[in-house]
């Protein structure tokens, strides 16, 4: 599929009237569209069934670099995929997006195609760790979004464990980091835990939670007994 095919097929997807709601809400300066989430589903569900792999990446890669907002979001779509073989380029690709990460939405369709790949390839966890430090807020961010996965495990293997809490350990680094995004995150990623580990979360916030925002500290214990 080309990608001109590709941006003809979303544009018979908009919705007229729509765009300028969707960008005033997502706070965007880059083109809109005007689709609604259900049809970008709906179409790049029909582009992962009969594309193969290697023109999946390709076509993620471009509808990227068009930096429409519905076209990021189809990128992402395009590779949210549990089984994906080969899938180096596909993670590389998607590692590659955090630099340009400056909205909540397409970050979080990203990171959800990061973590098929992740969870594929736990060792891709040392490239995450790299990720906060970064100077940009986006990527650290990332680093919580993306590893979500760890948060979910009923009965959870020692590797999984360490992950968990290496991943915690990230958290409590953000703590001082007092921007609204930074502290959504370590909230959101704690919420998440406290439906399958309470006890970890109940003991990150006996150390940290004087120095969270009390947003942050509500969200975590939203769902603590």
């Amino acid at each position: 599929m080309q990608l001109q095919d590709a941006l003809t097929a979303l544009e018979a997807l908009i919705e007229p009237g729509r765009a300028e709601g969707m960008a005033a809400y997502h706070k965007q300066s880059r083109q809109v569209l005007g689709i609604p989430n259900p049809a970008l589903n709906d179409i790049t569900k029909c582009w992962r069934q009969t594309l193969t792999v290697d023109q999946r990446v390709q076509l993620a890669s471009e509808l990227w670099q068009t930096d429409i907002f519905e076209a990021r979001i189809a990128a992402s779509k395009v590779l949210t995929q549990a089984r994906l073989r080969p899938d180096e380029d596909a993670w590389e690709l998607v590692a590659s997006w955090t630099a340009d990460f400056d909205s909540w939405a397409i970050a979080d369709h990203a990171c959800m195609a990061g973590q098929k790949r992740l969870v594929a390839d736990p060792t891709r966890l040392d490239q995450v760790e790299t990720w906060t430090t970064s100077e940009h807020m986006w990527t650290r961010r990332a680093a919580l979004v993306i590893t979500l996965p760890w948060t979910k495990q009923n009965h959870p293997k020692p590797e999984e464990l360490q992950a968990r809490d290496r991943i915690l350990g990230w958290a409590a680094s953000y703590v001082p980091d007092h921007t609204w995004f930074i502290q959504k995150a370590i909230g959101w990623w704690l919420r998440d835990l406290s439906k399958h580990d309470p006890d970890r979360v109940r003991d990150f916030l006996e150390k940290h939670a004087n120095d969270m925002k009390p947003f942050a500290v509500k969200e975590a214990s939203k769902r603590l007994s």
